[in-house]
C-alpha cells in the first residue's frame, strides 16, 4: 500500500493523535529556542512602558488614567502581531524541506498544520497573560474582576486563532518567510494604529475617524475594555465574534486548499 493510500485511510482518532504529536514538536522547538517567545513576553512590556509613560500624560492627564485605555490596545497589538509568526514559521519549515519530509510519512497531511496551530494557541495565551499582568504591575486594576478579565483574554485568543489562518494562507502562496512577515506587517501596523487602541477616536481627523470607527480592531478593543472595566458584553463583542468567524470561514478553506497543493 502506498503512502498516499495510507493517508487516505487514516481515521479521526489517529489524525487527532498525530496533531498532538506535532503540537508537542512545536513545544520542543520553543524549549530548544526560547528566543521565539521574545515577541510575546518582552515586547508587550516594552511597548506598555513606552506608551504609558510617554503618552499617558498627554492623552489622559496621567499614566494611571491612561492604563484602562492603553492596556487593551497593547493586548490587541501584541497578540495580533504574534499571529503573524504562525505563517512565518510555516513558511520557514516549507523552505527548509521539513514539510517535504512529512509528505513521505504515512500521516494525515493536515496534522503538521493543526499541530502548529495548537502550539500557537499556547503562545497567544502567554502573550495575553503577560500583557495583563504587566499592566497590573504598574497600577492597572480591571474593575471587571476575574470573570471579565478571563473573558476578555479568551476573546483575544479566539480572534488571534481565527486571524492566524490569514497568515497560513499567505505562507502557502508566497515564496519566502521574509515576504510573509513584510506583507503581514504592512497590513497589520496601519490597521492596529489607525484604531482606538492608543487614542480616542474623537481626537482624530475626520477621514481617520471614519476609518477607525469602522475598523474591526476598534470593535475588538472596545469589547475588551467593556469586559475588563465593567464585565459586560456589548454589541462590539458580538460584532467581533461574527467578524472573526467570517475570517475563519473564508481563510481556513483557502489556507487548507493552498496547503494541500503545497504539501
Amino acid at each position: 500500500m502506498t503512502t498516499t493510500t495510507l493517508k487516505n485511510h487514516i481515521g479521526l482518532r489517529a489524525t487527532i493523535k498525530q496533531c498532538l504529536v506535532f503540537a508537542y514538536r512545536g513545544f520542543l522547538k520553543i524549549k530548544s529556542v526560547p528566543e521565539q517567545l521574545v515577541d510575546i513576553t518582552l515586547q508587550p512590556i516594552l511597548f506598555m512602558f513606552m506608551f504609558t509613560f510617554i503618552f499617558g500624560g498627554a492623552v489622559s492627564g496621567n499614566f494611571v488614567a491612561y492604563l484602562p485605555i492603553v492596556i487593551p490596545g497593547i493586548l490587541a497589538q501584541t497578540v495580533i502581531m504574534a499571529s503573524i509568526s504562525t505563517g512565518v514559521q510555516l513558511r520557514e519549515d516549507m523552505d527548509k524541506g521539513v514539510f517535504a519530509r512529512f509528505k513521505t510519512l504515512p500521516i494525515a497531511r493536515i496534522a503538521p498544520l493543526v499541530g502548529s496551530m495548537i502550539t500557537d494557541f499556547f503562545r497567544y495565551s502567554i502573550a495575553t497573560s503577560v500583557t495583563i499582568f504587566a499592566g497590573m504591575a504598574i497600577g492597572y486594576r480591571p474593575a471587571g474582576g476575574l470573570g471579565g478579565t478571563l473573558l476578555a483574554g479568551l476573546l483575544m485568543v479566539f480572534v488571534a486563532c481565527c486571524m492566524s489562518w490569514i497568515f497560513v494562507w499567505v505562507a502557502c502562496v508566497v515564496r519566502t518567510a521574509g515576504t510573509v512577515s513584510a506583507f503581514s506587517m504592512m497590513i497589520l501596523f496601519p490597521v492596529t494604529f489607525l484604531s482606538n487602541a492608543f487614542v480616542k477616536v474623537e481626537t482624530l481627523p475626520w477621514a481617520l475617524k471614519i476609518f477607525a470607527t469602522w475598523n474591526p480592531v476598534s470593535h475588538l478593543i472596545t469589547a475588551m475594555r467593556s469586559l475588563l472595566d465593567h464585565a459586560t458584553i456589548n454589541g462590539d463583542f458580538w460584532y467581533t465574534i461574527v467578524g472573526a468567524l467570517i475570517i475563519l470561514a473564508i481563510f481556513a478553506p483557502l489556507a487548507l486548499f493552498a496547503y494541500q497543493k503545497r504539501s
